[in-house]
């Protein structure tokens, strides 16, 4: 395995750029509405954004200054005159008007209307919400941290979030909104996104209220397998506890019983066929199956 290493230093801000949206993603994106000081609305989104805290309710997202000429985005400027915002999150629904209202339209242009996006009242702040947006963010700008004067500087939108409009459609029968429904879009590098749909979604077990055991406490046959993946060496290590003998010997008679008739002279055969059996159990889940299987062979 090699690696290039690259000092940000050292190249020039596009390519430090590429590298690093290339690299950091898939991106959530602050699709956002502001009003300047005339009134005039702007609509233009950002992926360098992000939720950071729930109490109080804390959103942020950068319009960086321009790489090319270090100028900086409506958005900032509105936003810093007005301290005020809505976030609107993108689906995939709204993905290609969303593109088309980044284009560098000139002070004073509505977005809302290039992108055929209808705009609704907000009621708490000034800018409007996009309508077709699933979940709609009303902010208020506690603070704008400028990170540089140059082109690329970031600028941080620190928002405080005080209304949260959600489509009843993306909820699920808890009130709670369902990911399979809201369909969300992330950004990538280049002209890449991603959709967070159908089987590009998957879920994790949170070990928060469990302590597993770690994947330095499984037995070293097992750890240094040719056949096992990180992944699957992280759905090991999650359990508390090891299945029991008895347990082992059970599910060696019932459901391993052919394998090891079938390799019953070839030890080292044996055990890649146990390790690429529990492969497959823990690419279904099946982590307590995938345990019996892998300590079968000692016992």
């Amino acid at each position: 395995m090699r690696f290039t290493t690259i000092n940000p230093r050292d190249i020039a801000v596009p390519k430090l750029h590429g590298y690093l949206l290339g690299s950091i993603g898939p991106r959530p994106i602050a699709f956002v509405s502001t009003i300047d000081e005339e009134g005039n609305h702007n609509l233009s989104p950002y992926s360098f954004f992000n939720v950071f805290s729930a109490n109080p309710p804390i959103a942020i997202f950068s319009p960086a200054r321009r790489g090319r000429d270090n100028t900086t985005k409506h958005t900032y400027e509105n936003a810093k005159a007005t301290m005020e915002a809505v976030i609107n999150v993108v689906n995939y629904d709204i993905v290609q008007q969303m593109s088309l209202s980044s284009t560098e339209y000139a002070k004073g242009v509505n977005e809302f209307e290039k992108a055929g996006l209808t705009p609704i009242a907000s009621e708490i702040v000034r800018p409007m919400r996009v309508k077709e947006s699933p979940v709609q963010l009303e902010c208020t700008v506690r603070e704008v941290v400028e990170l540089g004067t140059e082109g690329g500087a970031g600028n941080l939108i620190i928002s405080e979030v005080k209304l949260i409009h959600i489509n009843e459609d993306v909820l699920d029968e808890n009130g709670r909104v369902d990911q399979t429904k809201i369909d969300l879009v992330g950004r990538m590098g280049g002209n890449w996104y991603v959709r967070a749909h159908g089987e590009a979604m998957f879920e994790v077990a949170k070990p928060l209220t469990t302590l597993g055991i770690g994947v330095d406490r499984i037995p070293y046959d097992i750890r240094h397998s040719t056949i096992l993946t990180g992944n699957d060496l992280g759905q090991l290590g999650n359990v508390e506890a090891l299945p029991d003998e008895t347990d082992v010997n059970e599910f060696r008679l019932l459901e391993l019983a052919d394998l090891f008739v079938e390799y019953e002279d070839q030890s080292a055969e044996l055990e890649m066929e146990l390790h690429k059996k529990a492969h497959e159990y823990l690419a279904s889940g099946q982590v307590n199956e995938a345990w019996k299987t892998l300590l079968s062979f000692n016992n």
